[in-house]
């Protein structure tokens, strides 16, 4: 029986037959964290990936965001691979910073990635893998298998984007951050450039039905790395304060924004705790004609 078998499925020349009298288990799924994203890294589908990411998602994104970029002469004082922590309103976000980097850094990051929305099916985890080279990360719990994916990449030499809020804002406002990015860097030894992202979430917000051309504006902060003394949960708390003075200077100006830094009063970029349409009024409207307004403005009035 095992020969007639051999026979027919032209074993070892072709796979196996299986015994039709023999119950078979369903393959399993490799999508989620347990997607393998290491194909996307590989050096055909990096260049493919640069061909489309310079010559159509580059010009794409500045025909629809007209971004401009600031404070981008700090990339100049990082040693990469460097981990990017930036706010998160839109999934603009992610291809247009990836159009601003610099070619030194743009071809070389990758982006951490929800593993229950961009990995739960195959087709997903393939598109958004080879696209954006996204890697699966786990953002409701601690995954030692994200952890240790992302900490591996960085070592080897890949740039890392990462969203500390776990996902996009609702209404544009901050939501609270979650640990990861300082964690990484604690562990990894890298510097973290802060970068905040404002106007995408008008172009195309959480739950929109459509894309809007408009105006935006990408900042990169200062290169930070976490003080001797000072743990992953307090690197992650100055991380935060440093996004919310850079909020802070989107809707204001570099001095006065840096001033509230000082003095300890900078607005809370989760925004006024009122109802809807105020604080979408709150938020301004253009991110460019909003610095001329002083968001200090809402934050007494509403403390």
């Amino acid at each position: 029986m095992e020969l007639s078998i051999l026979r027919r499925s032209r074993f070892p020349y072709a796979a196996p037959a299986w015994p039709t009298g023999l119950e078979r288990e369903a393959p399993e799924r490799k999508v989620g964290v347990g997607y393998d994203s290491a194909w996307a890294r590989r050096y055909p589908v990096r260049l493919a990936r640069a061909m489309v990411v310079d010559n159509l998602t580059r010009p794409l994104a500045h025909v629809v965001a007209a971004p401009e970029v600031r404070g981008e002469e700090s990339l100049d004082l990082v040693d990469p691979p460097v981990i990017f922590v930036a706010n998160h309103a839109s999934h603009l976000d992610t291809p247009l910073l990836l159009s601003v980097l610099p070619v030194s850094f743009r071809h070389r990051t990758v982006v951490a990635a929800a593993a229950d929305h961009f990995f739960d099916r195959r087709w997903k985890a393939h598109l958004w893998a080879g696209a954006l080279n996204a890697v699966p990360i786990e953002r409701h719990r601690v995954n030692r298998r994200s952890a240790e994916l992302a900490a591996d990449l960085v070592t080897e030499g890949w740039n890392l984007v990462i969203f500390p809020e776990g996902g996009r804002s609702p209404d544009g406002w901050f939501q609270p951050f979650r640990g990861g990015a300082a964690y990484l860097a604690s562990r990894t030894g890298r510097q973290v450039v802060p970068v905040h992202l404002s106007g995408t979430w008008r172009l195309l917000p959480k739950g929109g039905r459509g894309l809007r051309r408009g105006l935006t504006t990408v900042r990169f902060g200062m290169p930070m790395r976490p003080d001797e003394d000072e743990d992953a949960r307090r690197f992650g708390a100055r991380i935060e304060r440093v996004l919310a003075t850079m909020a802070d200077e989107a809707g204001s100006d570099w001095w006065s924004a840096r001033r509230r830094a000082a003095a300890g009063t900078t607005p809370p970029p989760t925004g006024p705790d009122a109802s809807p349409w105020r604080r979408a009024w709150a938020l301004g409207g253009d991110p460019r004609d909003a610095e001329r307004s002083d968001p200090g403005r809402w934050a007494v009035e509403t403390s």
